[in-house]
């Protein structure tokens, strides 16, 4: 799912009722990631987060992310979902694999987890989703709030988006969080690179400049318009308070 389909529209993306029907609907089609696969994104998740870490997958929808971070040695991953048609499908998919399990709930509203539960909260596509749906800004503040008072003093909130600085960083740069926020930029899978691009040079693996108000510097050229960015926010100490 690119940036087109999550233009903001009549449908209701924090809305679970959407989500039932589109799983419903789409049962025999297979699994989805959105954005981007795990062979992508895996220099990242490795370097920030440990095998051993236990992982909260927020918004796992039918991907296949959780199980290839299984292959590749993750040993906890708790994926939850506001749909309980995924839910119920993945269960029953990885009954036989202990590392992964699924929780039906709506990640505006986590109470089920302590204070302080996991390591890492990974996040691909679920805040645009909240971000298209409808009360936005207060949905994306419940969520992050949540992310935030669920990981532990040091966990990383790992979130992959369409969203540039101007549009998720007013969300995420905020001081009742308590997060270091890191920025990667990486193209959409299949983009071609333009063989005489200067900006292939630019490894996508090396962290984005920002600016001090957390922003992309005014002569940062994107290589591919459409790609898509990964924030890394570190929770800096235990301090919450609803926001």
């Amino acid at each position: 799912m690119y940036r087109d389909e999550l233009a903001c529209n009549s449908h209701d993306y924090g809305d679970a009722i959407y989500w039932d029907s589109r799983y419903i609907q789409e049962a025999g089609v297979g699994p989805f990631d959105w954005y981007q696969r795990y062979s992508s994104l895996r220099p990242f998740v490795r370097k920030y987060i440990p095998t051993s870490s236990r992982v909260l997958m927020a918004g796992c929808g039918n991907a296949v992310m959780s199980e290839e971070m299984v292959k590749d040695g993750y040993v906890e991953i708790i994926n939850v979902d506001i749909s309980s048609v995924a839910i119920d499908m993945m269960r029953r998919k990885y009954e036989h694999v202990p590392e992964l399990q699924y929780m039906q709930m709506d990640v505006r509203d986590m109470s089920l987890f302590p204070d302080d539960s996991f390591d890492s909260v990974i996040d691909k596509g679920t805040l645009d989703s909240l971000m298209c749906g409808t009360n936005a800004p207060i949905s994306a503040s419940q969520m992050l709030g949540e992310v935030s008072r669920v990981l532990k003093p040091g966990g990383i909130y790992m979130l992959i988006t369409y969203g540039d600085p101007t549009v998720r960083m007013p969300h995420l740069n905020r001081a009742v969080y308590g997060w270091k926020i890191e920025l990667y930029n990486i193209p959409r899978p299949g983009f071609q690179h333009k063989p005489d691009s200067t900006s292939c040079l630019r490894s996508h693996l090396e962290p984005v400049p920002l600016t001090e108000t957390g922003l992309l510097p005014s002569d940062y050229v994107m290589e591919d318009p459409d790609s898509h960015f990964i924030y890394v926010c570190k929770k800096m100490d235990s301090t919450y308070a609803s926001g």
